[in-house]
C-alpha cells in the first residue's frame, strides 16, 4: 500500500516505488496524487491500491455519529480514480457511497435491499435541463448500474438477513475520462465492510477492456471507444466470482476467459486494500436480533412428510409448469394444516420458509445424485425451441421464439435517423453516450407467468433484461444503416430466460425485416447446483444445467446468461447466488454455453438462415434532394412553411444533410410518391436556366420600386432585385429617373450568386462602356431535383 500524509485539508498519496510509475506502451507515468478534503476537522482513513501500474483506486472514509434514533454510525466511503493523463494529474471522478442497515428486522420474507446510483448534473459541472433545473428520476443508465451494484453485493449478505438496507451512490464529481460505476461498486464494498452491517465482504470491481487484442485494466472513457470488450468483474475473496455483466463485439471465447481472468486477479488487489482499511479502523460487526432461519425441528418433520411426494411431483416428467407447481402447492398446504397442530407456537411464515427448504433440498438432490432434471432432460439438452418469422404482413419484421414454456413474439420497425435516442447535455457529459439508433425494449406483462396485475411503465428488471438483450444484437448491426431499428421483445409466456429467448427472436425478426446483420445471435442460460463441504466452507460437488427452467433458476445457485455468434461471444450476465464461485466454474459454463449456443443457431438457421435480399414492399423508404443554394429558401419557405407542410400532409420526414442535400424519409413507398409529387408542384414554376457567368442577357422589368427594379431573365423565374446601384453610371434615387417601366425589357450582365446567400448578382451599369456585348441565349435548364432511393444493393455491400 501507498505511504500517505496528512496536512489540515488534504492528503498527498504515493505510489508504491519511488518515481514515476511507468505504463507500458502508453507513454504514461503516474507521479505525487494528491487528494482534497471533502470536509475539514474530521478524522479521515485513506488507503490506495494501485492495479498493476494500470491505474489507481483510492478509498476514504468518514465516519459520523448517528442520532439515538438512528443507527449508531454512517459510513460514507469516497472512491476516486485517477486521471490518467500525460500531464500526470489526479483524477475528479468521485463517488460517495452510503450504507445504513436498521437495527429491528422488516417483516418481508426477503432481503429487503434498496440501491441507488444517482448522478448529479452538478458533478459533471453542468444544470439539468429540465424545466424545474432539477435531478428527476431515474435514468437507463442510472437503473442499470444500480442494478449491478446490487447484484454485486446482495450475495454477501448473511442467509435470514432481513433487515431494510439501504446503499446510496451519488456521483460528486466526474471528469469525463474514468468511469465512476465500477468506482461505485467498490465503494459500496467500502462502506458495507467498515459498517456494522453483518456483510461478509469485501468484495473488489474492475473493468476490463481489450485493445488490440490485449487486456487493459480500468480503461479510460476514450480507450473504451476503441475496445471490442467492456467487462466489469465483481470478484470475493480466494479469487472467487461474485458478479460479471459484459458486452463485447463478438470476441473469441478464449480472449473473453483470458479477460475474466486478468479481472479477478485485480480485483484481489482491491479485496486486500480494503481489508487493510478494515484492519486498521478495528470494524465490529453488530449481532442481528434475529436471522430468519426456519427451524431444524420443523424442517426435519416436514422432511419426514413430504419427502417421498415432493419426489414423486419433480421425476414425474409429464408436469409443465402450472401444473407443478400446483402439485407442491397441495402438499404444501396439506403439511401446513399438519404442522399447525404438532407446532401450534410456530408462525404461518416459518412453516412456508421450512416446507421451502425441504422442497429446495429434494429437487436439489435429484440432479447432484441423479443427473435428472424435473422436466426429464439431461444436464446438457435444450428444450424443444420452435421459430416462426413474417408472422404479419404489415410489420417490417416479425418473429415467433419459443423454447419449452417460454414464448417471446419480436418486431421490428424502422424510423429515420431523426428517431433515434437523442441524449441530453448531462448524460453526454456524465456517460459519454450519444445519439443511438437501435434499441431493443422488452415488455413481460402479467399473463406470461398466468397472473394478474397493474401494467404500468417500465420496471427495474424490464429495462435490465432490455438491456441485455440489445448488447447481444448490437454489434451485428450494421453501423451506416439508413434508419433507427426498433426492436420490441413481448414475452407470451415465461418458463426461465426470456431475456435470451429476446436475444433469438431479435436476431430473427432483423432477419426478416431484411436488416444486412453481419451474423445470427443466439443466447442461452446456465444453472448451477452446488453442494457445499460444511467444515471448509466450499463447493464439494456441482452440476451446470444448459437452458434452465423457472424453478431451475429459484432453486439453483447460478443465472448465467450467455449470448453471441457462432464465432464469438457478443453479451454475458451472470446473476450469482451463492458469496462466490470459483473461475473453473465460471470457464466450464462459458464452455457448456457456447455448445448450446451453437446449437440453438442450427435450429434457427432452418427457420431462416440470412437477411432477406430486400425490405418489404410496404417498408420505409429514404430519397435525397438536391437542393441548389440559391433555391433553398424556395423549398423550405418563410419559417420552414413548406417543409412543415410537406411533412404534415405525407407524414415524411425531412432532414438536411449538407448545405444542398436534403434527405426524405417516407413510412411507405406510397408516402414516398406523395412527397415526390408534392416537390414537384412546390417547384414546378421555379426551374433555373443555366446561366454564364460574365454573360449578357435580357431581362424583363416585372415591378418597380424605390430601390431599384425587379426583373425576370425567363418567364418562369422568381423576380430578382435590380439595385439603383446597378442601373446607371449615374447616381439616382428611383428607377422612374431612367424612364424605365414594368414590361421594358434591358441588357443585363450576370455575376453569378452571392456564396452567402445565394442571390443572383447583376448589372446594367458595367454596360454602358463601350465594349462589344453578345447577348446569350438561355437553352438548358436544371432544377431542383429529387435522387433515387437508397438502394438495398448499397445496404448489403456494405456486409
Amino acid at each position: 500500500m501507498a505511504a500517505c500524509r496528512r496536512c489540515c485539508s488534504c492528503l498527498r498519496l504515493r505510489p508504491l516505488r519511488e518515481g514515476p510509475v511507468g505504463l507500458p506502451g502508453r507513454g504514461r507515468a503516474l507521479t505525487q496524487l494528491q487528494v482534497r478534503a471533502l470536509w475539514s476537522g474530521t478524522g479521515f482513513r485513506a488507503v490506495a491500491v494501485d492495479l498493476g501500474s494500470r491505474s489507481v483506486v483510492c478509498l476514504r472514509l468518514q465516519s459520523v455519529t448517528g442520532s439515538e434514533h438512528l443507527i449508531p454510525s454512517t459510513y460514507y466511503a469516497i472512491s476516486l480514480s485517477l486521471h490518467l493523463t500525460p500531464s500526470v494529474t489526479s483524477g475528479d471522478t468521485a463517488v460517495m457511497v452510503t450504507a445504513v442497515s436498521k437495527t429491528k428486522p422488516s417483516p418481508s420474507q426477503f432481503m429487503p435491499l434498496v440501491v441507488d446510483y444517482r448522478q448529479k448534473a452538478a458533478a459533471a459541472g453542468r444544470i439539468p435541463t429540465n424545466y424545474l433545473r432539477r435531478e428527476v428520476g431515474s435514468s437507463d443508465k442510472e437503473v442499470l448500474t444500480s442494478r449491478v451494484i446490487d447484484r454485486s453485493i446482495r450475495p454477501l449478505f448473511p442467509a435470514g438477513y432481513f433487515y431494510d438496507t439501504q446503499v446510496l451512490c451519488n456521483l460528486l464529481a466526474v471528469d469525463g475520462v474514468n468511469e465512476p460505476d465500477v468506482l461505485a461498486i467498490n465503494g459500496a464494498s467500502v462502506a458495507l465492510s467498515l459498517s456494522d452491517i453483518p456483510w461478509n465482504g469485501p468484495i473488489g470491481a474492475v473493468r476490463i477492456g481489450m485493445i488490440d487484442g490485449e487486456c487493459v485494466v480500468n480503461p479510460t472513457r476514450k480507450e473504451m471507444s476503441s475496445s471490442t470488450l467492456n467487462l466489469v468483474v465483481a470478484g470475493a475473496p480466494k479469487s472467487q466470482i461474485v458478479m460479471m455483466e459484459a458486452s463485447a463485439e463478438n470476441i473469441l471465447q478464449q480472449d473473453f476467459c483470458h479477460a475474466i481472468k486478468v479481472g479477478v486477479k485485480y480485483t484481489q488487489q482491491i479485496i486486500q486494500g480494503i481489508q487493510q482499511l478494515v484492519k486498521e479502523i478495528g470494524v465490529t460487526k453488530r449481532t442481528p436480533q434475529k436471522l430468519f432461519t426456519p427451524s431444524p425441528e420443523i424442517v426435519e418433520h416436514i422432511h419426514k412428510l413430504t419427502m417421498e411426494r415432493l419426489y414423486a411431483v419433480f421425476t414425474d416428467y409429464e408436469h409443465d409448469k402450472i401444473s407443478r407447481d400446483e402439485a407442491i402447492n397441495k402438499i404444501r398446504l396439506d403439511t401446513e394444516e399438519q404442522l399447525k397442530e404438532k407446532f401450534p407456537e410456530a408462525d404461518t411464515y416459518e412453516i412456508i420458509e421450512s416446507f421451502n427448504v425441504v422442497a429446495k433440498e429434494v429437487f436439489r438432490s435429484i440432479i447432484l445424485n441423479e443427473y435428472k432434471r424435473c422436466d426429464g432432460r439431461d444436464l446438457t439438452s435444450l428444450r424443444n425451441i420452435n421459430c416462426e418469422v413474417d408472422l404479419f404482413k404489415t410489420l417490417h419484421g416479425s418473429a415467433l421464439f419459443q423454447r419449452g414454456q417460454t414464448q417471446v413474439f419480436c418486431t421490428v420497425t424502422f424510423d429515420s435517423l431523426e428517431s433515434s435516442i437523442k441524449s441530453d447535455r448531462i448524460i453526454t457529459a456524465i456517460n459519454g453516450i450519444k445519439d443511438k439508433n437501435f434499441m431493443l425494449h422488452y415488455e413481460f406483462p402479467p399473463y406470461a407467468t398466468n397472473e394478474i396485475g397493474k401494467v404500468t411503465g417500465v420496471n427495474r428488471r424490464e429495462l435490465g433484461h432490455g438491456a441485455l438483450a440489445e448488447k447481444a444484437l448490437y454489434p451485428v448491426i450494421p453501423k451506416d444503416f439508413p434508419f433507427t431499428i426498433r426492436v420490441t421483445s413481448e414475452v407470451l409466456e415465461s418458463n426461465g430466460s426470456s431475456s435470451m429467448a429476446s436475444a433469438c427472436g431479435g436476431s430473427l425478426a432483423l432477419m426478416d425485416a431484411g436488416v444486412p446483420i453481419s451474423s445470427a445471435v443466439a443466447g442461452v442460460a446456465i444453472g448451477l447446483v452446488t453442494k457445499n463441504n460444511p467444515d471448509k466452507g466450499e463447493i464439494e460437488d456441482y452440476r451446470l444445467l444448459t437452458d434452465i427452467l423457472g424453478i431451475e433458476d429459484y432453486n439453483g445457485d447460478m443465472d448465467f446468461k450467455i449470448a453471441g455468434t457462432s464465432k464469438g461471444i457478443t453479451a454475458l450476465q451472470a446473476d450469482i447466488k451463492l458469496p462466490g464461485i470459483p473461475i473453473k466454474i465460471v470457464m466450464e459454463a462459458i464452455q457448456q454455453a457456447s455448445v448450446a449456443k451453437r446449437e440453438i443457431l442450427q435450429i434457427m438457421n432452418k427457420t431462416i438462415s440470412k437477411p432477406r435480399a430486400s425490405r418489404k414492399e410496404n417498408g420505409p423508404v429514404v430519397e435525397t434532394v438536391q437542393v441548389p443554394l440559391s433555391k433553398r429558401a424556395k423549398f423550405v419557405g418563410p419559417g420552414g412553411y413548406h417543409l412543415k407542410k410537406l411533412q404534415a400532409e405525407t407524414g415524411v420526414t425531412v432532414s438536411q444533410v449538407d448545405e444542398e442535400t436534403f434527405s426524405v424519409f417516407a413510412p411507405t413507398p406510397s408516402a414516398m410518391h406523395e412527397a415526390r409529387d408534392f416537390i414537384t408542384e412546390l417547384c414546378k414554376d421555379d426551374q433555373e436556366q443555366q446561366l454564364e457567368f460574365g454573360a449578357v442577357y435580357t431581362a424583363t422589368i416585372t415591378e418597380i420600386r424605390d430601390t431599384g427594379v425587379m426583373v425576370k431573365l425567363y418567364p418562369n423565374m422568381t423576380a430578382v432585385l435590380l439595385h439603383n446601384t446597378q442601373l446607371d453610371q449615374r447616381k439616382i434615387k428611383h428607377p422612374t429617373a431612367l424612364g424605365l417601366e414594368v414590361g421594358q425589357e434591358i441588357q443585363v450582365k450576370y455575376f453569378g450568386r452571392d456564396p452567402a446567400d445565394g442571390r443572383m448578382r447583376l448589372s446594367r451599369k458595367v454596360l454602358q462602356s463601350p465594349a462589344t456585348t453578345v447577348v446569350k441565349t438561355l437553352n438548358d435548364r436544371s432544377s431542383i431535383v429529387m435522387g433515387e432511393s437508397i438502394s438495398q444493393s448499397s445496404s448489403n455491400s456494405t456486409q
